[in-house]
Formats: C-alpha cells, structure tokens, sequence
C-alpha cells in the first residue's frame, strides 16, 4: 500500500517511471483498461518502457489503432521537446568518453 501511494505521488508530480510502474500494478490486480491509461499518459511524458509495453499489448489486439498511434505521436513529441544542443553535446561527450583509471 505504502509503495503505490509513494508512485501515485509521484505520478501526480510528473514522473514518468512512476506513471509507468503504477500501470503495471494495476495490471497486476487486473484493471487493465487503468494499465493502459497510465501507460498512455507515460508514453506521453517520453517513457519508453510505457511506449514498448503499448506496442506489445497493441500487436495482441488490446487497444485500437487510433489510441496507440496518438500515444506513439506524444511520445516522440515529448522526446522532441527535451532536445537541445546542449543535450546532444553532452550524450556526445558521454558516448565517446571511456571508464576512468586512477
């Protein structure tokens, strides 16, 4: 109980693995149509485990097209919205960078 009140705290803060992991604990007690809201909603902040589990569960039929490519439109919208050059030098920096050596 403790835990899903912390993710639901959190997910009203706006943290995406935290909307992510209270779809999968409502899967879990079997409210799916909740999984799959909360999944949308953290498909929509950029989370791309929410986004996978979508094409899973919509590659079995389970949520309609229209829904799932909405989702899929948020999500690289979101993930448009977080870049910036000083993002894209900084994951540059860290790819080429290598392990240190004391």
């Amino acid at each position: 109980k403790k835990e899903v009140y912390h993710l639901e705290q959190a997910a009203i803060g706006g943290h995406a693995g935290a909307r992510y992991n209270l779809g999968c604990v409502e899967e879990e007690n079997g409210r799916f149509e909740r999984a799959v809201k909360h999944w949308i909603i953290a498909a929509n902040l950029g989370c791309d485990k929410s986004l996978n589990t979508l094409k899973k569960v919509y590659a079995v039929g389970r949520i309609q097209k229209e829904d799932f490519a909405a989702a899929l439109r948020a999500h690289q919208a979101a993930l448009d919205a977080a870049k910036s050059p000083q993002r894209e030098a900084a994951e540059k920096y860290r790819r080429n960078r290598t392990s240190c050596v004391l």
